[in-house]
């Protein structure tokens, strides 16, 4: 077994590892950006390492960044977590050729699911087919509307190289397709490193399901049972649940089966999940994700089993501890996503920022698997999950019933989260009823009049910035030069240095993207980056409209007109970062 595994992600799925780690007596190394210098994953681990930067791209998936620092720390394996580097096949080649185990799949296997093209093959060599879809790159908007032509709409333009949702945009005609395709290009290249996308037809009302696989370096490879996925949000998901319940047994089993199969074909090692769209018990191949899921902690408590301590030991060269006959699926288990957004009627507005109060539900078959604790921050820059709340009972009924008193327990303040959205989903009829799907959420659940699950985080409540102070100390005679980070309000000014610069306040979460209603003073509605900017000066435009399209915590959100009227001044430019209510368009009403 290893006695140093470096972990290169931040957050929750850090956090599970590093934990895993500590109980296996196991010395976890975390990395961690300039804004995660004092966060929970980097609180926790035996040992840290500054990356620098603030985004993801200036530190966590610096490839040269992290292999430094595992030569430095002497670390003899890298567990990826999802995200990031976990399905990056470069990466693992060159952690590989370094001598040091990536707890994953082989590159040639990441390589082949990575890419949903080949996957796609490589699943129906094996038998294993999925919905109507092409294996070719798209490169030019024409290409998806003749597929709609001949396959109908709508269609799905996915990110060959991605997963998670990301980079994954819905057509329903013609007219949509260059700005989706645009989009679904620029989420890929953002999220991924690369804007290789492919296209499929679109089920209308399908069910996610996924398999759990584990296979191991002797040839043994086993499936854990399924989940369902199907309430999901903008491609993403929100509730997840093991078993898939509703499904025939003899269905179960092929999906089973045919995961096994597809794993095996690309001689597949570790921890992997392979997805199906499942309609009217007909079942499609989807993708097949080379890491450790998000949801894995319900299959962990319908299965008994630790998967994070089983990635270790089979990347250590030990065989898997059980057969297939052995697994045995025990009650029923649900996670919810908890993520800082504010629900704002179904919008889904990202919701960065400091987390001043965190109370978890507690009690009997209940588990939190969390990234941050009170007085933390959620950075605008990475994802916004705050934490997964799952619990685990003798049967579905009594999973939902306790996962809404769990969630009614549960309080977060400073930032809004998804909880009232989560609890009018798990109280709905549909869902008690397994008749929801992928697009119920968006297309059936009400949730007008359903907002933020507390206060956001006050303008005063922000945490304090601290400033670098370079400084030299003695440690036992031996003079070192160190960084210090220290609260501005505990600095004397440096004579001759420069003023500091005033914070910008923060705003409360809102639903829209304007200022004063119809005041054709558009501003942004939270903390992002402008990624594109759809208007110029001189143009008309209505009510409505997008006038630009703002990034926050990896999700696009389109910031509209609120009045119709000519634009006389666009106040940004792409890639520009920008505060919560700061006006970047503004627009004379038609008729002044």
């Amino acid at each position: 077994m290893f006695s140093k595994v470096l972990i290169a992600n931040r957050g929750e799925i850090a956090v599970r590892v590093i934990r895993a780690c500590r109980e296996m007596g196991i010395t976890s190394v975390a990395v961690y950006s300039d804004l995660d210098r004092d966060a929970l994953h980097v609180r926790l681990a035996d040992e840290a390492y500054a990356l620098g930067g603030q985004t993801a791209a200036e530190s966590y998936i610096d490839a040269d960044k992290v292999l430094d620092v595992i030569e430095r720390s002497g670390a003899e394996a890298v567990h990826p977590g999802y995200g990031f580097f976990s399905e990056n096949s470069d990466f693992a080649k060159r952690i590989t050729d370094m001598g040091v185990t990536f707890i994953g799949p082989p590159p040639a296997a990441i390589d082949v699911m990575g890419d949903k093209i080949s996957a796609r093959l490589a699943a129906e060599k094996v038998g294993v087919h999925g919905v109507p879809g092409t294996t070719d790159i798209i490169t030019d908007p024409a290409q998806v509307i003749a597929f709609g032509d001949e396959h109908g709409y709508p269609i799905a333009i996915k990110a060959a190289y991605g997963g998670g949702g990301r980079g994954m945009k819905v057509v329903a005609g013609p007219d949509e397709v260059a700005a989706a395709l645009e989009s679904a290009q620029r989420e890929a290249l953002a999220y991924f490193g690369r804007d290789e996308c492919y296209m499929e037809r679109f089920l209308t009302g399908p069910r996610h399901v996924e398999v759990q696989v584990m296979c191991d370096t002797h040839g043994n490879a086993v499936y854990l049972g399924t989940r369902d996925c199907s309430a999901q949000r903008r491609h993403q998901k929100l509730i997840e649940e093991a078993p898939a319940a509703g499904i025939p047994d003899h269905i179960i089993a092929q999906m089973g089966e045919a995961a096994v199969a597809v794993a095996k074909g690309c001689d597949y090692v570790n921890a992997g999940t392979v997805e199906f769209l499942y309609q009217e018990e007909s079942f499609y191949y989807l993708e097949m994700n080379t890491r450790l899921q998000v949801e894995h902690p319900v299959t962990e408590l319908v299965t008994e089993t630790d998967l994070v301590e089983l990635q270790l030991r089979v990347a250590a060269g030990e065989a898997l501890p059980f057969t297939q006959d052995d697994v045995e699926i025990r009650g029923h288990a649900i996670e919810v996503r908890i993520n800082a957004e504010d629900v704002a009627e179904g919008k889904f507005l990202p919701s960065p920022g400091p987390i001043t109060r965190l109370k978890v539900a507690s009690g009997f078959g209940v588990r939190w698997d969390g990234g941050y604790e009170a007085g933390d921050e959620i950075s605008q820059y990475y994802d916004n999950l705050t934490g997964k709340l799952c619990v685990w009972g003798r049967d579905r009924d009594v999973a939902i019933a306790r996962m809404i008193r769990a969630l009614e327990e549960t309080e977060i303040e400073g930032v809004a989260t998804t909880i009232p959205a989560d609890l009018a989903i798990l109280r709905h009829p549909d869902f008690e009823a397994l008749t929801h799907s992928t697009k119920w959420v968006e297309d059936t659940l009400d949730l007008t009049g359903v907002g933020s699950s507390g206060p956001a985080a006050a303008a005063d409540a922000e945490a304090e910035p601290k400033v670098r102070r370079d400084v030299d100390v003695e440690v036992n005679g031996k003079k070192f030069s160190v960084a210090l980070y220290v609260p501005e309000s505990q600095l004397a000014p440096v004579a001759g240095g420069p003023a500091a610069k005033p914070r910008p306040k923060r705003g409360g979460s809102s639903a829209g993207g304007g200022g004063a209603a119809g005041s054709g003073k558009i501003a942004v509605p939270m903390q992002g980056t402008i990624v594109k900017i759809n208007v110029e000066v001189g143009q008309s435009v209505a009510a409505g409209d997008a006038v630009v399209v703002l990034e926050a915590m990896k999700m696009e959100n389109n910031v509209a007109a609120d009045i119709d009227g000519t634009v006389t001044a666009v106040n940004v430019e792409a890639g520009q970062s920008v505060a919560a209510g700061e006006v970047v368009v503004v627009i004379e009403a038609a008729d002044a």
